[in-house]
């Protein structure tokens, strides 16, 4: 069998930065085990498999090299740039997962990117679990939790660029992730993301954990519209606005690779 692939880096403009994802625009559901042995081939954050729907909408599924993630923002940016690029739908889009339910990407106002309509998913303050002090080099002023991950909360940028994870002892929290975050010297927020209980070191750029990121920082800033970075070695810009229980994440796309698979 031959598939469609194309590799986008998502949350950036340039080429080699943001967060690479693979896309695979779908006829038909694969096994999952076919879509897990694709991703673990790609060897990237995630692959996205996109498939139409009889009513217009796609459906979308995300696999790291490791499992399938229930949430993905990155590769979600990338599939509405193939979307585009294929000319599969005229735009705005309607995107469905099962873990997110329904979704809307729209082309950004300022006629770069996309921006995705994501639904809020708020961190509420906790008491921080041992494994997590254990495993960051800086002790965090303050710990989050939602559905997706443990948020380490510091007081400045310089914090979140030079902590040092304890991957072997953060991945003792999984099925969670780790975000640190902390204002941004030159964004509104900046923010880092371990993720070694689920299929990779440090992610890049992570869309998702930004619906608890964004409305954090909203809510302490008193802004509903923040500009983001994610200070990875590769870095990403994620343009946040926080409207009611939705949170709106746009970001820049650039092709890499457009080609074909066989299975």
């Amino acid at each position: 069998m031959r598939l469609p692939i194309s590799i986008v880096d998502a949350f950036t403009r340039t080429r080699f930065g943001g967060n690479p994802a693979a896309v695979v625009v779908l006829s038909h559901w694969l096994a999952p085990a076919q879509m897990q042995a694709i991703a673990a081939e790609n060897n990237l954050s995630e692959t996205a498999f996109v498939l139409r729907e009889p009513d217009g909408a796609f459906a979308i599924r995300w696999f790291s090299p490791a499992t399938e993630i229930a949430f993905c923002g990155h590769a979600t940016l990338a599939s509405a740039h193939v979307i585009a690029q294929r000319a599969l739908a005229p735009f705005p889009i309607v995107v469905r997962a099962p873990a997110v339910g329904q979704m809307q990407i729209a082309r950004s106002a300022d006629g770069h990117g996309f921006e995705m309509d994501f639904p809020l998913r708020r961190a509420q303050p906790v008491e921080a679990p041992a494994a997590l002090l254990a495993g960051l080099s800086i002790a965090p002023r303050q710990v989050l939790r939602n559905v997706q991950a443990w948020i380490a909360v510091y007081a400045q940028e310089r914090e979140v660029r030079e902590v040092m994870p304890d991957l072997e002892r953060l991945k003792t929290l999984g099925p969670l992730d780790v975000a640190v975050t902390a204002p941004g010297d030159r964004h509104d927020f900046v923010s880092r993301y371990f993720w070694p209980a689920n299929g990779g070191t440090e992610d890049p750029v992570t869309g998702s954990i930004h619906t608890a990121l964004a409305p954090y920082w909203a809510e302490r800033l008193g802004r509903s519209d923040l500009r983001a970075l994610q200070a990875s070695w590769r870095s990403g810009e994620l343009r946040c606005r926080v409207a009611g229980e939705r949170v709106h994440i746009a970001g820049d796309t650039v092709q890499y690779l457009d080609g074909h698979i066989e299975i």
